[in-house]
């Protein structure tokens, strides 16, 4: 893998405060700030088009919207998105979590963090690289074959891809489960009823009966007949101590992450470095073709041994310190 010292982390939550330039896992060091200020040049002013700031986290954000992006958002958001703007897509998304957060469904935090999956986005040429696409080939697969498949929710997953999200469940019959790091009731209900209101008939996550083993946090707090008791779990933007205990578990991680190098990804049995509103519908759709295929458990087997997560990793990373994409 290519070295140098992590860029700030993507994720989904927003744990314990690190210093000023950190990450979930530690303090900033001098190493890692110049690996960002390496890796990350001169970003210009989001309201110029280009990727806003890598900020403090929380539910982290990956975007894109096809053709629609240039409409109003879902949520009736007032400020309407021109047609011609180079970054519509991005500027949409933005309007999601902060729809998600007056609706209470989203975490102010996860403001920040968008800002930061918008940024590594960029860097990445904001598409999904071909190592991506092969991700989430596996991932397709890897679900297909689960015995008790389940896809975790957070706030930034239900402001940005809820009918995506409930579409991929129905696709490979999985269950949908909130689990949140900022957890109170009315958010765990507020965003299992926003999930209904896009097509999901049942929402794990409020009744809390097991338990993540590590985790004393909220974070750790899930539905024992769900992830708990579930053998495959995608994680969209997870952060990196809950992507270390699913691991342990001995449960097969998808994860969805921006960032190459943190924790989450490294930890997945499949890293899907991408934006969060192409990935979702990519798996979903390699899903429904190796259905149409006919593809055979021994063939999804072969499909999801065959993948190589640290050959993704690197060219991921790659083509953020290089812009090849």
């Amino acid at each position: 893998m290519l070295t140098g010292p992590p860029p700030s982390h993507v994720s989904d939550e927003d744990p314990e405060p690190a210093e000023p330039g950190g990450d979930e896992d530690g303090p900033a060091t001098p190493a890692s700030q110049s690996a960002i200020e390496e890796a990350i040049p001169d970003l210009d002013d989001p309201d110029d088009g280009d990727a806003s700031t890598v900020a403090d986290r929380d539910e982290a954000v990956h975007h894109d919207v096809p053709e629609s992006a240039a409409e109003p958002t879902e949520h009736g958001h007032e400020d309407a998105i021109p047609e011609d703007h180079p970054r519509a897509a991005d500027l949409e998304a933005r309007h999601r979590i902060e729809a998600g957060v007056e609706q209470g469904i989203t975490h102010l935090q996860g403001m920040h963090a968008e800002g930061r999956g918008s940024a590594f986005d960029y860097l990445l040429g904001e598409e999904t690289i071909p190592s991506a696409d092969e991700a989430a080939r596996a991932a397709a697969a890897a679900l297909l074959l689960a015995d008790h498949p389940v896809l975790s929710v957070n706030g930034n997953v239900a402001a940005l891809v809820p009918e995506e999200y409930v579409d991929l469940a129905e696709t490979v019959e999985a269950d949908l489960e909130v689990n949140l790091f900022n957890r109170t009731d009315q958010r765990m209900r507020a965003i299992a009823e926003h999930l209904r209101e896009h097509g999901a008939e049942t929402v794990k996550g409020l009744t809390g009966d097991g338990e993540i083993p590590g985790l004393s946090h909220d974070r750790g707090t899930v539905d024992a007949d769900g992830i708990e008791a579930a053998d495959v779990v995608l994680v969209p933007l997870e952060d990196g101590d809950r992507a270390e205990a699913l691991s342990a578990m001995g449960k097969t991680e998808i994860v969805i992450d921006l960032n190459p190098l943190s924790r989450s990804p490294q930890e997945a049995a499949i890293p899907i470095v991408d934006n969060v509103r192409r990935a979702v519908p990519n798996v979903a759709e390699h899903a429904r073709r190796l259905r149409a295929d006919g593809t055979s458990d021994e063939e999804l087997r072969a499909i999801v041994e065959g993948f190589d997560a640290e050959g993704h990793l690197e060219a991921a990373e790659r083509a953020i310190r290089t812009g090849e994409w």
